[in-house]
C-alpha cells in the first residue's frame, strides 16, 4: 500500500494524487500549487502532473520487486502515457520501458532511456519499425505471430549486426474481469499466441541462428482489481518450455473513483512472483510492465465550465472533452469531479459534465454531484495521467491541451498547448 509522507496525511480520498489537500479557502491544491491559479496561468483543459506521486509510485514496484526476487526488471509500459518528461522522469528511477510502435520508441530514447532496457511490442510492427528498433539496439523485440516472426528475422539477416533477444508472446485463455476493449488474455485475441501456436514460434526462434529466444511474454489485460486471473495465466504457460525470462505484462488496475479499492503494489507483486515460483519454478528473471498503475493516478485534468442547461437532465458543459479523455466513450470509464474552489461545499444534485463536441456520447461524467455548479468553474476530474494525452486528439478542431508537471509549489509547461497553426502544420 502506498503511503503519503506524515506531512502529507492530510491528502484527499485515494483517487487523487499523493499529497493532494484543501486549503483553508476550500481550494484544491496539486503539488503545493493551488488547482485555480493552474487554471488561470496556463488554461484550460490542462493536464495536471503530480511529480512525487509518479515517482513514489515507481520506487514502490521496484522495492516490493526487490523484496521479493533478486532476478527482475520494472518497466513502464508507456502507451499509458507517452510524454517525453514522463520518459525522462522513470528513466531517472532506474527502470526499463517498453513501447507498442515506432514513435513511441523514437520519444523513449528522447526521453533518455537505454535502447537495451527498451522492449518492442506491436502486433502489426512493420519492417521501418523493426529496423528502426534494430539500429537503436533495442534489448527486446515481443514476437506477437509467425508472419512477425519471419519479418524479424529477415530484418536481422539483413542487418548482420548479429542476433535478436525475442520473446515469444502468449494468450493463455485467462480473460480478468475487466471491459471487452482492454482485455487482452481470452483465446480469440488480436495479440500473441495461443498455446498450441506458441509451441511452433517457440520451435521456430529456437533454431533461428538471427533470434536468441529468452522467454515468454504474456498480458492479460487492463484495469484488473482481482489477482485471481494473473496467477492462472501463469499456470497456463507453465508447460510451454523452462526459459530464462517471463515477461507478465502489467494490469494491475486503480481507483478511479472512491468506491474501487485495486490490491496494493504488494500484493500485485507477491501474487505474480508466487505465481512463477509455485507453476514454472525459482530463479525466474521475472519482467512486470506496470503502465497505468504508474502514471494514472498522478494525473488531473482541469476544465472551466463554459455552459449550463436544464431539460430532463442538468449540463454542466465544459471547455475540453473527448479530445483530452476519450475512456468515458471508449470504454464506460467512470471518474469523479469537483469545482476546485468548493471543495468543502456540500454536494449538489446530480448532473452531468459534457464536453464541447459534436457527439452526444460526450459526457465526461455520467453523474456528478457539484455544489451549485456555475458558469466560469473550475472543475477538476482525477486519474487523468493514464490514457489522456496519450488518446488526445483534434476532434472538431480541439486543440490538445498542455501538460503541467507540478511539484513542491512549482508548476512547470513539459507539453505546450498545440495553437490553430498546429492544426494546418502538415498541410503540403
Amino acid at each position: 500500500m502506498i503511503r503519503p509522507p506524515m506531512a502529507l496525511a492530510n491528502q484527499l480520498s485515494h483517487v487523487w494524487p499523493l499529497g493532494s489537500t484543501v486549503d483553508d479557502r476550500g481550494r484544491l491544491t496539486l503539488g503545493g500549487c493551488d488547482a485555480v491559479e493552474l487554471a488561470r496561468e496556463f488554461g484550460t483543459p490542462a493536464y495536471v502532473v503530480v511529480v512525487d506521486d509518479i515517482r513514489t509510485r515507481a520506487r514502490a514496484f521496484v522495492e516490493a520487486f526487490r523484496a521479493r526476487t533478486e532476478d527482475f526488471e520494472v518497466s513502464f509500459a508507456s502507451k499509458a502515457f507517452p510524454c517525453t518528461a514522463v520518459y525522462r522522469l522513470l528513466a531517472s528511477e532506474g527502470i526499463g520501458c517498453d513501447v507498442a510502435g515506432g514513435g513511441e520508441l523514437a520519444l523513449a530514447l528522447r526521453g533518455g532511456f537505454d535502447p537495451a532496457r527498451i522492449t518492442l511490442h506491436g502486433n502489426a510492427k512493420s519492417e521501418d519499425e523493426l529496423r528502426f528498433a534494430r539500429d537503436c539496439g533495442v534489448g527486446a523485440v515481443v514476437l506477437d505471430s509467425l508472419h512477425d516472426l519471419q519479418r524479424l528475422e529477415q530484418t536481422v539477416a539483413e542487418d548482420g549486426r548479429g542476433a535478436q533477444t525475442v520473446l515469444i508472446r502468449v494468450t493463455p485463455d485467462v480473460r480478468g474481469d475487466t471491459h471487452a476493449g482492454i482485455s487482452t488474455g481470452q483465446a480469440d485475441s488480436k495479440f500473441g499466441f495461443g498455446p498450441d501456436a506458441a509451441r511452433e514460434a517457440i520451435a521456430l526462434a529456437q533454431a533461428s541462428p538471427h533470434l536468441d529466444l529468452d522467454g515468454l511474454h504474456m498480458h492479460i489485460g487492463s484495469q484488473l482489481l482481482d489477482l485471481q486471473p494473473f496467477r492462472d495465466a501463469v499456470a497456463a504457460i507453465a508447460d510451454l518450455g523452462d526459459f530464462r525470462t517471463y515477461n507478465l505484462g502489467g494490469g494491475l488496475g486503480v481507483a478511479y473513483t472512491a468506491d474501487q479499492h485495486p490490491p496494493s503494489i504488494e500484493d500485485y507483486v507477491e501474487a505474480k512472483v508466487g505465481a512463477v515460483e509455485e507453476s514454472i519454478g525459482p530463479g525466474k528473471r521475472i519482467v512486470d510492465e506496470p503502465g497505468r498503475a504508474l502514471v494514472a493516478n498522478a494525473g488531473v485534468t482541469l476544465y472551466t465550465v463554459e455552459t449550463i442547461k436544464q431539460n430532463v437532465s442538468t449540463w454542466v458543459a465544459v471547455d475540453g472533452g473527448m479530445s483530452d479523455n476519450l475512456r468515458p466513450m471508449l470504454y464506460g470509464a467512470r471518474y469523479e469531479a469537483v469545482v476546485a474552489d468548493r471543495m468543502s461545499a456540500p454536494a449538489g444534485a446530480p448532473c452531468r459534465i459534457t464536453g464541447k463536441h459534436c457527439e452526444s456520447s460526450d459526457v465526461i461524467v455520467a453523474e456528478a454531484h457539484l455544489p451549485d455548479p456555475r458558469r466560469g468553474d473550475i472543475i477538476a476530474t482525477p486519474v487523468t495521467g493514464a490514457y489522456g494525452h496519450a488518446m488526445a486528439n483534434t476532434y472538431n478542431g480541439a486543440l490538445r491541451p498542455p501538460v503541467v508537471f507540478v511539484q513542491d509549489g512549482d508548476a512547470t509547461v513539459v507539453v505546450r498547448r498545440e495553437t490553430y497553426e498546429d492544426l494546418t502544420a502538415r498541410d503540403v
